[in-house]
């Protein structure tokens, strides 16, 4: 490797660590003293960088604070990706999410410490779940991209990749959210099943309804 190729490298490198510690210093902080206690400038003290360093990262302590959530998005769509191309495109979302709760390796929210504290934050602080929204939503993008392709669709063009996202990521909401009210840290992946499986029931039950109003209807319009 060329001398001009290691700087760079070596400043991405220390980007990255310097990113990171800010955002264990949010995470910890935010936890323990709650966020509305814990300024920017705290944050980047207990970092060890100044207030514009922080700035250079992060455009709030919230950002801050849920940045170690960004990457999740980004290891269910990889489990998307390689789920096998025959699968339909709900079931394939289903097991991808799966895959991540199931994978030791990519530390999923219930088991990485206390995740679960910062989720029932963030469901207590709007500010904080804003955020929380934006990083959700910036990930459904790709996964609507991913779910394009398996269909071999535009997305701009046929909405069933975004219906199948928005059905798939609103069942993992739901899931997440009944998970935090439980109390039980260890409950994600039932509760996640559990959402699925009611994902799939209201589903067969609105396809039967269209098919009963639909003889319905053609029942009536043959009755002389």
């Amino acid at each position: 490797m060329t001398p001009e190729r290691k700087v760079p490298e070596r400043r991405s490198r220390k980007a990255r660590r310097t990113r990171d510690t800010l955002a264990q210093a949010a995470f910890e902080l935010v936890l323990d003293r709650g966020l509305r206690n814990v300024t920017v400038e705290e944050i980047a003290e207990a970092a060890d960088v100044d207030r514009r360093t922080f700035s250079r990262y992060f455009p709030s302590k919230e950002a801050a604070a849920l940045d170690s959530l960004r990457g999740d998005g980004d290891r269910i769509n990889a489990a998307l990706r390689a789920r096998p191309a025959p699968e339909p495109p709900l079931l394939a979302y289903r097991r991808a999410v799966l895959d991540w709760l199931a994978d030791p390796e990519a530390e999923a929210w219930h088991r990485r410490p206390r995740i679960f504290e910062l989720l029932v934050v963030a469901e207590e602080e709007p500010t904080l779940y804003a955020v929380f929204h934006h990083i959700r939503v910036d990930a459904q993008e790709d996964s609507i991209a991913i779910v394009a392709d398996r269909l071999g669709v535009d997305s701009r063009q046929d909405i069933r990749p975004a219906v199948t996202v928005a059905a798939g990521a609103g069942a993992l909401l739901a899931a997440q959210a009944a998970w935090v009210r439980g109390g039980r840290p260890d409950a994600l992946p039932e509760r996640v099943v559990e959402a699925f499986d009611a994902l799939a029931e209201t589903a067969e039950e609105a396809r039967a309804a269209g098919v009963e109003a639909t003889e319905e209807a053609a029942e009536t319009e043959a009755t002389p």
